[in-house]
């Protein structure tokens, strides 16, 4: 109760069967839990409110992202409803307990939310600027997968092509990047990389990712 409320009650000496208690707190009421004529405890939750001042955003990453983030130096938030608008944000929590089976984990960042504009549940697309560190990116066909191995196809010569296994790192739309055994002047398959996968298993009757890993055929 408010002091002037406490006031006119001890120069009245009358205790009113209704009182009007004040929130201390403002927002929008998403839960209450009583209805006229309960009885509540002490301790007790009468109503549960939502500030929107300021709200997060969750996105899910993959492990190899980690010490990318770590290194954020802008976070920018885009919401497919309201085109063109871009709001600046800060990852404010890391998920300390990674996905075991997708080996993905969930960041929160917190952005501002002006005259209310935004409403809890909408989407939003993040995207996060580092130290500006270079990698090699590929399309993702034409990198192919099984289980952990990754692999591609190089152009050795005309009608001539070797796999070679690849380690890989961060994700991106439809593109992948690849860490270790690509070099500057390697000519990757990155058009028909499963048709030739296909080809090989045909002539050889094994996949070049089965063994050491290494294959090559002739076209």
């Amino acid at each position: 109760m408010s002091e002037q409320q406490i006031r006119n009650i001890n120069k009245s000496d009358l205790a009113n069967s209704r009182n009007t208690f004040f929130s201390t707190a403002s927002g929008y009421i998403t839960q209450l839990n009583l209805q006229e004529g309960d009885y509540v405890s002490e301790g007790g939750s009468i109503v549960k409110l939502a500030g929107l001042s300021t709200l997060w955003v969750e996105a899910q990453v993959y492990a190899t992202q980690f010490s990318q983030l770590n290194n954020a130096k802008d976070v920018m938030v885009e919401i497919p409803d309201f085109p063109g608008k871009k709001i600046p944000g800060k990852i404010s929590f890391q998920n300390p307990e990674l996905n075991a089976a997708s080996r993905i984990n969930l960041i929160r960042i917190n952005i501002p939310n002006e005259n209310n504009q935004l409403k809890p549940g909408m989407s939003a697309y993040i995207t996060v600027k580092t130290g500006g560190v270079n990698a090699l990116f590929l399309p993702s066909d034409a990198v192919l997968r099984h289980g952990k191995m990754a692999m591609v196809w190089l152009q050795t010569a005309q009608n001539k092509f070797k796999s070679v296994m690849v380690e890989t790192g961060n994700e991106s739309g439809n593109m992948i990047e690849i860490k270790s055994d690509i070099h500057q002047n390697d000519e990757v398959v990155t058009s028909g990389a499963y048709l030739l996968q296909s080809e090989y298993v045909f002539r050889k009757g094994a996949s070049p990712m089965e063994g050491m890993g290494m294959g090559g055929m002739e076209m």
